[in-house]
Formats: structure tokens, sequence, C-alpha cells
């Protein structure tokens, strides 16, 4: 077995990849610390062709050094956009038919590997704050609260896994269902 070089990877362009179907997920990050972890979602979103990222409260926007680091030129393909209140981006998003799906621990929460997305529903997924997590006031405007099952000591996963976590969750059940 032989790595593939970067050469070998069959990768879309620039232009290719704005005009790709997108998955019909957009995440919504409320109040994210870590300019890391926003870069990090970045390339996630672009690794599964996300439709959009919005960036909410006090989430950095790009261009920013630190940003770029780990979003390596994705910020420059995946759509996003700045909005300041996430309770006032999340009622207008439901205004337009768009599940909110909190990926939070809550009373009655959806196991991660119990959620069956629907064909053609579109969601927005919320990923909270590094430590106070999703707002209460946007976990309790959700459709679902999603918690992805953990086992160990520790009851928290760093936001960017946690986002590719449920991105690739949610995208595998999306594409084995369309075939």
């Amino acid at each position: 077995m032989r790595k593939l070089k970067n050469s070998e990877l069959d990768r879309l362009s620039v232009e290719d990849f704005k005009e790709k179907v997108k998955t019909p997920l957009i995440i919504v990050l409320d109040n994210i610390r870590s300019l890391n972890n926003i870069g990090s979602v970045f390339r996630t979103s672009d690794a599964f062709l996300i439709e959009k990222i919005y960036l909410c409260g006090i989430t950095a926007i790009p261009p920013h050094k630190d940003i770029h680091k780990t979003a390596l030129g994705s910020t420059e393909t995946v759509a996003w956009e700045y909005v300041e209140n996430t309770l006032e981006l999340v009622e207008n998003l439901k205004k337009d038919n768009i599940k909110i799906v909190s990926i939070e621990q809550a009373e009655n929460a959806t196991m991660l590997n119990d959620f069956k997305p629907q064909q053609k529903t579109k969601y927005a997924l919320v990923f909270g704050n590094e430590v106070k997590g999703v707002a209460q006031n946007i976990v309790s405007n959700s459709d679902v609260v999603l918690e992805i099952p953990q086992f160990g000591t520790k009851h928290s996963l760093n936001i960017s896994v946690s986002c590719g976590v449920v991105v690739w969750d949610l995208f595998s059940k999306l594409t084995a269902n369309s075939k």
C-alpha cells in the first residue's frame, strides 16, 4: 500500500466547489472563542460540502491568521456569514423551514446514533461555546437536540471534534438514504 500524493487526490477547484451541489446542512457557531476551532469547522465543512456557516456572537470572522492556520483556505470555498444575534438567526432559519438541531447534552436529547435525518429536509446544526455550550434560549428553540454518546470520564468533546463527528454521521446517513 502506498500513500497518495496530493496531485492524485482529485480535489475540486474553488470554482468547482462553489458550483457543486451542497449537503443540506448549515452550521451555526454560537459564541465560539477559539479561532483554531473556527478554522477546523471550516475545513470539515469544506470536506463534506456544507452549504453555509453562520458565525454568531463573539465568534471571530475571517480573515484572521489563527483561523487560516487550521482552515487552510476553506474560508474561500465555504459560504459564510456573520450574524450577531444567534436567536434571531435561528428564528429566521425556522421561517425558511430549516430544522434547528442543537448539539448539546440536554433533557430528552436524541442520541446521535439514533437520529434519522429526513430526506429533502435542510438542517442547521448549532455548536456552542467551548465552556457554556449552546445557549439555553437556542436549545429551547431547537427542533431537535442531539447528544454525542460518550463513555469515558469526560463528558465533553472539543467543538471542532464534535462538529466532525456530527457532520460525518449526518452526511453518511443522508448519502446512504439517497441511494
